[in-house]
C-alpha cells in the first residue's frame, strides 16, 4: 500500500511468513518502506536481510464492542471530520491551531480498520484518543464488519479499556534513514 506519509512511503502487510515477504525484503533498499507481519519480532527478523531494522513490538487487535457515540472534546479543542468514499479522517485541533490528535479508518463490507491513531505528546491524557476513536467508529456503515487495528505498547492499554482484545503480535521493520 502506498501511504505517502512523512514517516512511511509504502507498506507491505503479511498475515504470515511467506515467499512474498522474503522477496520484497530482498528487493527493497530505500528507507521509509515498511514490512509488517502478523507475528513476532523474532519471526520477522528471521526473514530479513541485515539492513532491516525491527521496530518496537505492536499488537493486532479486534474490538469486542461497538462505540457509536462521539465522545465530547475538552474545552479549547475542535474536531474536523473528513470522509472520502470508504476512508474517514479525523483531526483534533488545539486552540493554538496545532494538530493535537488524529486518525483514519477505512471500511469494506467485512472489515473496518483504524489506522494512525495518534495524540501529540503535549495533548495526551485528555481523552483525545478516545474522541478520535469514537468519531471514526461513528462512520462505520456495515454493522457486521469486524473492527481491527494495530496498537503500540502505549496504545494497547487505551484500546483494552475500550473493549479491544489482542489477536496476535504484530511486527514491523524498515531500513534506517541515514539522512535524518
Amino acid at each position: 500500500m502506498d501511504t505517502h506519509s512523512e514517516k512511511e512511503v509504502r507498506r507491505w502487510v503479511f498475515p504470515q511468513l511467506c515467499d512474498g515477504l522474503y522477496g520484497v525484503a530482498s528487493e527493497i533498499t530505500a528507507p521509509k518502506h515498511y514490512l509488517k507481519l502478523c507475528g513476532t519480532n523474532d519471526e520477522l527478523r528471521s526473514a530479513l536481510p541485515a539492513r532491516w531494522e525491527i521496530q518496537p513490538a505492536n499488537y493486532f487487535m479486534r474490538a469486542t464492542a461497538i462505540i457509536r457515540e462521539i465522545t465530547a472534546l475538552p474545552d479549547g479543542y475542535r474536531m474536523e471530520f473528513h470522509q472520502d468514499g470508504a476512508v474517514t479522517q479525523v483531526h483534533v485541533i488545539a486552540q493554538d491551531g496545532d494538530l493535537a490528535a488524529s486518525g483514519s479508518a477505512a471500511e469494506t463490507e467485512d472489515v473496518f480498520i483504524y489506522d494512525r491513531i495518534e495524540t501529540a505528546s503535549d495533548h495526551r491524557r485528555k481523552g483525545l484518543g478516545i474522541a478520535v476513536m469514537s468519531a471514526l467508529g461513528s462512520a462505520k456503515k456495515f454493522f457486521t464488519s469486524q473492527q481491527l487495528l494495530v496498537a503500540t505498547e502505549d496504545g494497547r492499554g487505551l484500546y483494552e479499556r475500550m473493549c479491544w482484545t489482542v489477536i496476535a503480535p504484530f511486527a514491523a521493520a524498515t531500513i534506517p534513514d541515514m539522512g535524518s
